[in-house]
């Protein structure tokens, strides 16, 4: 009766994990385009100043939906998992990016947090490699850092980030570490944003840096199996050449003693 239970409890076990795969593979594509909403609603009310009030309030309604689906997906893997507080406890992160807008609304809370999301969820996904997914952080991090931080700097007396072309600069001079200085925010919420695009920076380079390396090594090591296999391969044919030789000197002795 024990093993019945056990076997059930397994099925069943399987059967939730099977689910949760299914929903991740089924809700990828979808949540990513909502993502490309996401990033439109947010582009649109800062890159078009003269955007009415229904223009802005239609792109918050929409930020405010994107951010619903991905905390939606989040709550349903959460159900289909068989152990829920490991579930919470390996993501961690997905679950503090859920909470983020409800603890304090501001919109630049809303975009982290979404960014969170679609970044934790596109890595899952077993068609994006490592490349596209660094690709796609360097540009969205680009992107959003950029309206981000015009949004914020525009409006400032003292800042000099007026542009959208300005904002760009400034975002691709602080994610590579170079940083002119030619442009730099002024306001606190804009030096936390420099503070964060540094720090994503340094950590896409490392990851980036590590890849080269990991391929080198991978080369390299595949040159000296082949090195190996070759030397391996000489010695042989080396022996080889050497029995014969004993063996044709042996036939030859036994010749002339005949």
């Amino acid at each position: 009766m024990d093993g019945m239970d056990g076997i059930r409890d397994g099925g069943l076990a399987v059967g939730r994990r099977s689910a949760q795969a299914r929903w991740e593979e089924r809700s990828q594509r979808p949540l990513l385009a909502l993502a490309v909403v996401f990033a439109v609603a947010y582009a649109v009310p800062i890159v078009n100043e003269s955007a009415g009030r229904t223009v802005t309030f239609a792109c918050a309604v929409t930020e405010w939906a994107v951010w619903a689906a991905f905390a939606a997906d989040y709550v349903v893997r959460l159900f289909l998992t068989d152990d829920r507080k490991t579930f919470v406890r390996q993501h961690w992160l997905d679950l503090c990016a859920v909470l983020l807008p409800l603890i304090q609304p501001l919109r630049l809370l809303r975009v982290v947090s979404t960014l969170l999301l679609v970044g934790r969820r596109a890595r899952m996904a077993s068609q994006i490699r490592l490349t596209t997914y660094v690709v796609g952080a360097v540009v969205g991090l680009l992107m959003f850092g950029s309206l981000a931080v015009l949004s914020v700097e525009r409006e400032s007396p003292d800042g000099n980030i007026r542009t959208l072309g300005d904002a760009v600069w400034w975002s691709f001079t602080t994610m590579t570490t170079v940083g002119y200085g030619d442009h730099a925010p002024t306001t606190g919420v804009g030096r936390l944003l420099a503070v964060g695009l540094m720090l994503s920076g340094i950590a896409l380079l490392g990851v980036v840096t590590a890849n080269i390396a990991a391929w080198f090594i991978a080369r390299f090591e595949r040159d000296d199996v082949v090195e190996r296999r070759q030397t391996e391969a000489i010695v042989a044919l080396t022996e080889e050449v050497r029995a014969l030789r004993a063996e044709v000197a042996s036939l030859s002795e036994r010749s002339l003693r005949d």
